[in-house]
């Protein structure tokens, strides 16, 4: 029988990476880039201009591969892509642990 375990709704915490909650940021915050980049019909290669890398790197980003991505470089990523960034920042809910969320 195979047993099933719910998600806790972070898939890198499940998987027991350190600092799951920063994982789940740049996955959000790239999968809204690719999202921008289909949305506005470019190319790689022109989303590679716009952002100041080569094609590759465009290539890497919008299949989910963000080693060599800080959380920083993303943000500045959407700017280039002509999205505005809003970072709020309020009192934490419930057990006041706060946490970080990336609203389209």
């Amino acid at each position: 029988m195979t047993e099933i375990t719910e998600s806790s709704g972070n898939v890198f915490a499940d998987l027991g990476l350190d600092q799951p909650e920063a994982h789940l940021v740049k996955a959000s915050v790239a999968a809204r880039i690719a999202q921008v980049i289909r949305e506005r019909e470019l190319t790689q290669a022109q989303a590679a201009e716009l952002l100041g890398v080569d094609q590759p790197k465009v290539s890497a980003l919008v299949r989910g591969k963000l080693s060599g991505f800080t959380l920083e470089r993303l943000l500045r990523f959407l700017t280039d892509l002509g999205c505005d960034v809003e970072i709020a920042v309020r009192p934490a809910r419930g057990d006041g642990h706060g946490r970080i969320n990336v609203a389209a």
